[in-house]
């Protein structure tokens, strides 16, 4: 019974012993002590978490400001050397940027600066849907029509109708000075037009013109006049060999003559032998152009040659043949040159004649054109022309027109007249020209300066009114007066058609960037204050300190006042 008692008593709950009765007693005194003075605990945990968020948003202004009080300290612990030797390394710098500012802005057109920030940081602030339009591209392809053009202006290259030969002139020029006066992709251009001229889909039923067409495309002057002889070793009779040999062999313009002499005979015969079989297929159509092409170009180039030995009347004579023969040829523009010869007889009726018949504002305008009207109007005035005698009584009507003329053949081309005024000194033409580009003025000028300083007061004229069109067309590139607005890819053209020594002729002038201006100004202050530094470095001290207590105007006055 003891046992079966014991087991009863053991599970049920076993009376607390007295320290665990005064265990509870305390823990149930400090319960009730905590629930009493709960809202004061909630008051201070509310404090300390105000005092926490207010630290952590002065966190950061108490530091710059213990920051900037540091460094009010050390500097105005510096000596005078580092201050020269500051305002001297920021010159530097800003000097280096300026100087690369310049370069990339004379080479490019662009500020580097200002091209970074709008490549980089505008697709960031989201302004790239105003970026401005592409440049237009230069094309050597045909052109469009009059719509399109005025409102996209193409550059388009042509072949300069007065370009000279390889051999006898710019070979030379090279020889002699050592400069190369044509660029790759003016040689390139040329290689496509002789591609274009002298072959057609016919040339593998010949194996003098198949050599030929490879001539034509190689690189090496060499290799081409080696194929050349190649070609008239199969047949003595092939013209286009001829016409390389006379380009690029020949030293001396009678040598030129002596080929195209021989081109000129066989060309004649297998164009005769072409129309008699160009109506049998297209192949043989085909044929005959590329014949007719061979048959204008050496005509043309004798012609030229003619004009170049002093023939001036058997050259004259020449070209107004072609001009019969071949009429749908215009867009070979042969009547430039017949203006500049008949120009060189002072033939100025027959200049007139041929300008009323070419000077049409369906047809592509040239500098030739714009410019020689000019002149034959300058001609009828300049003799007696005198601007202090013009501004007291007026323009007449024949100056009228003759200032006219000039306003609009420097709307055309506003490159020319630093040429025909030799503000800037010319270089050999190339081969290729754009219209109304700088290269258009160098072929221009190149031929025609003679004719100007034959009239006399023609310069003079040109000089005192040129300046003028520019102030009546103020924004060239928005609006034309008389032609389409000005295109603005002719500096590129430009630039890969004329040679690197020279000075490309850029119109409108751009205006410095901004960054130009400013690391200018900021090379000019930073060298003056070293130079101020060096020569007073105790009044650039106290300047430096003034400086600073106006900056930090808190901290900084105690701790100078104590420096």
């Amino acid at each position: 019974m003891a046992d079966g008692g014991g087991g009863g008593s053991g599970s049920g709950r076993a009376a607390p012993g007295p320290g665990a009765a005064a265990a509870l007693r305390r823990w149930e005194q400090l319960r009730r002590r905590a629930a009493a003075a709960a809202p004061w605990a909630r008051g201070l945990l509310a404090a300390a978490a105000g005092l926490g968020f207010f630290y952590v948003v002065l966190r950061v202004p108490l530091r710059l400001r213990d920051g900037l009080a540091a460094v009010t300290v050390f500097l105005s612990t510096l000596t005078p050397k580092f201050y020269f030797a500051l305002t001297v390394t920021s010159s530097f710098i800003s000097g280096l940027i300026f100087v690369f500012e310049w370069w990339h802005f004379r080479k490019y057109g662009t500020s580097f600066i200002e091209q970074v920030s709008v490549s980089h940081l505008r697709p960031l602030i989201g302004g790239a849907e105003n970026s401005p339009p592409a440049p237009v591209a230069f094309s050597a392809n045909s052109g469009e029509n009059e719509t399109n053009r005025q409102n996209m202006p193409e550059c388009k290259v042509w072949r300069n109708p007065l370009n000279l030969f390889r051999g006898a002139e710019y070979s030379r020029y090279m020889w002699v000075t050592g400069k190369e006066p044509l660029t790759y992709y003016d040689m390139n251009l040329s290689a496509q037009d002789h591609q274009n001229f002298f072959t057609c889909d016919t040339d593998a039923l010949r194996p003098s013109d198949t050599v030929m067409q490879k001539a034509w495309r190689e690189r090496n002057p060499q290799a081409r006049i080696k194929a050349a002889y190649q070609a008239l070793e199969l047949n003595n009779d092939c013209a286009t060999a001829y016409v390389l040999l006379a380009e690029e062999e020949a030293t001396t313009i009678v040598d030129a003559e002596k080929y195209f002499k021989q081109a000129l005979k066989a060309g004649e015969t297998i164009y005769r032998r072409s129309q008699n079989c160009h109506s049998q297929s297209p192949q043989h159509e085909a044929q005959l152009r590329r014949d007719t092409n061979v048959l204008v170009y050496v005509k043309r180039r004798l012609a030229m040659c003619a004009r170049k030995l002093g023939r001036i009347r058997e050259a004259v004579k020449m070209m107004r043949d072609l001009m019969k023969e071949f009429p749908l040829l215009s867009m070979l523009n042969i009547h430039e040159n017949l203006l500049e010869a008949l120009l060189e007889l002072q033939a100025y009726a027959d200049v007139q004649a041929v300008l009323a018949k070419y000077d049409d504002i369906s047809l592509p305008k040239s500098a030739a054109i714009c410019y020689t009207a000019a002149l034959l109007k300058a001609r009828a005035v300049s003799e007696r022309f005198s601007p202090e005698t013009a501004s007291k009584r007026g323009l007449s009507t024949a100056e009228i027109n003759a200032v006219e003329a000039i306003h609009r053949a420097v709307e055309f081309n506003p490159h020319v007249p630093k040429y025909l005024l030799e503000m800037k000194s010319l270089v050999l033409p190339p081969e290729h020209i754009l219209k109304r580009g700088d290269s258009e003025a160098v072929a221009y000028a190149f031929f025609h300066l003679q004719h100007w300083k034959r009239i006399e007061g023609a310069l003079n004229l040109l000089h005192c009114t040129w300046e003028g069109t520019f102030r009546m067309i103020p924004y060239p590139l928005e609006k034309g007066h008389l032609f389409y607005p000005y295109p603005s890819c002719t500096e590129t053209a430009d630039r890969e058609l004329l040679p690197t020594f020279h000075e490309v002729s850029v119109y409108p002038q751009k205006e410095l960037p901004f960054f130009i201006h400013f690391t200018a100004g900021l090379c000019s202050f930073s060298a003056m204050l070293a130079l101020l530094t060096h020569q007073f470095p105790e009044l650039m001290v106290i300047f430096a300190k003034a400086v600073l207590r106006v900056l930090w105007p808190v901290s900084a006055p105690s701790v100078l006042a104590s420096s």
